[in-house]
């Protein structure tokens, strides 16, 4: 959830399905007869003027629609947001891109709205033990967030309020879009995009449900609670419904902050370390992991500020909504692609990649390799021996460094290189948010500036505790102020 820009709100969302279908649907037809018009005056022009024309009208196209999905928010803008994600198997690049600055509705809703939200949920009886500030501190294409102040003890509070009717309206909603890019002839149907839809259904399903969301919290709160570097906000069922989430106010500065980026390079890698291995305990123990590794999701606490009692830093983990659990027949795959590029063991790399149905024996022998590589090079920072990294990569004490590595752009150039592109295959859904997870873990990790080297935390999970390294037990190495 993103911080609300002051000045943008409106004071009720389109909650109808009679009345958004509408929207949508004129929207629709308007592009349907441009796209119509461009197609007939295109038909005469060269081959190479032909495509620049239609590139330029898909992504007139795009824009048009993403406009329109923005003035009736809701849903029908975190569905346009799941497409962006993972659209891309699917969707015209000019599409995905467009439908990607949907990530930057910051509308909020006004307060008499929120506020009737609030007594119709909880009560106005139990919302008077409440002093409630007005103004989101955050706001989102679901929902927006308010902070509280409970009157008889003093304790800080967050009201995270669903837009009424979004629950509602998200299986019509999505089957609208569906139809607007359709009509709009930015789609062709067929089985795998209908396969696709449905799971979007499914994962817009969950991110309306608050009382899972509630639940998974508490469980993430738990299985946390005996390592000090991390804060889960505590659920507080008093104050929460089907559409509220009530939770504990916990401070903490922005991932990107000055506070944060003037900390020592000491306290940065720790911060980068305990964020890669949440992820470890995530993937390898829990087989839960939290998929929006949005940076707005985290607050860093730093060290003696507003009477901190530890002398160390600490993650706040916010919004649990995200969170997918994922079955051994996917994760054993997954972990033995991890384990082989480990090992530098190419042959096990592809056959996990073909388990996970997203590479194939028919495929030539070489580009199995190329493929095969690049995943393996993404595990240049877990990697044994540094005699693959480049020099700009190593600090002088031999340390990694995840920003000046440059890693995601080199891996993007080493597959583009292989022209893979030809024989690759749409990836399970579960890959795709995993991939995404483990780009944000990277992303955070270079955003601290972190120097270190993760090898012998993912040697830990992938092999047990090693006795006779002392790196390997990082949980209880907690780097002081």
């Amino acid at each position: 959830m993103t911080e609300r820009r002051s000045g943008k709100s409106v004071s009720r969302i389109k909650t109808g399905s009679f009345e958004r279908r509408l929207s949508l649907t004129k929207a629709g037809l308007f592009a349907g007869t441009r796209m119509a018009s461009h197609m007939a005056t295109n038909w005469f022009s060269s081959k190479d003027t032909r495509e620049q024309r239609h590139k330029a009208m898909l992504s007139s196209q795009a824009r048009f629609l993403v406009d329109e999905l923005g003035r009736l928010k809701g849903s029908v803008v975190k569905i346009g947001q799941v497409m962006a994600l993972y659209g891309e198997h699917f969707l015209p690049e000019e599409v995905t891109e467009a439908l990607h600055t949907l990530e930057d509705q910051t509308t909020s809703l006004e307060w008499p709205a929120i506020e009737r939200v609030l007594k119709a949920e909880i009560g106005a009886d139990r919302l008077a033990e409440l002093e409630v500030d007005p103004e989101p501190i955050g706001a989102a294409s679901l929902g927006q967030v308010h902070r509280a102040v409970r009157r008889s003890d003093g304790l800080e509070l967050v009201l995270k309020v669903q837009y009424p009717g979004v629950a509602d309206a998200v299986d019509s909603d999505l089957n609208a879009v569906a139809q607007l890019l359709k009509v709009a002839r930015l789609v062709s149907f067929g089985p795998e995009f209908n396969d696709w839809l449905e799971e979007v259904r499914q994962m817009m399903h969950r991110e309306v449900d608050y009382r899972l969301e509630a639940r998974t919290t508490e469980k993430f709160r738990q299985m946390l609670a005996d390592d000090p570097r991390f804060i889960v906000p505590r659920v507080l069922p008093e104050y929460s419904t089907d559409h509220i989430i009530a939770s504990t106010y916990e401070h903490g500065h922005s991932v990107g902050s000055q506070e944060v980026r003037e900390l020592s390079l000491e306290r940065r890698s720790a911060l980068g370390k305990a964020a890669l291995e949440l992820f470890f305990r995530e993937l390898f123990v829990w087989g839960e992991i939290q998929t929006d590794p949005n940076f707005g999701n985290y607050r860093i606490r730093i060290a003696g500020e507003a009477g901190e009692e530890p002398d160390y830093d600490r993650i706040v983990l916010l919004d649990f909504g995200a969170v997918q659990s994922y079955s051994r027949e996917f994760l054993d795959p997954v972990i033995q692609m991890i384990r082989a590029s480990y090992e530098s063991d190419l042959e096990q790399v592809i056959d996990g990649g073909v388990k996970l149905r997203f590479m194939s024996y028919d495929w030539p022998q070489e580009v199995l390799e190329k493929f095969g590589q690049v995943c393996m090079s993404v595990l240049e920072p877990l990697a044994r021996g540094q005699g693959q990294w480049p020099d700009y990569a190593v600090n002088s004490h031999g340390q990694y460094r995840w920003k000046q590595s440059d890693l995601p752009s080199r891996v993007a150039r080493q597959a583009a290189r292989s022209a893979i592109s030809r024989y690759f295959r749409v990836p399970p859904k579960e890959f795709v948010f995993l991939n995404r997870k483990l780009i944000g873990v990277y992303t955070f990790v270079a955003v601290m500036h972190s120097e270190f080297n993760g090898e012998p935390l993912l040697r830990r999970y992938l092999y047990g505790e090693d006795p006779t390294n002392p790196d390997a037990s990082s949980t209880t190495q907690i780097t002081k102020a």
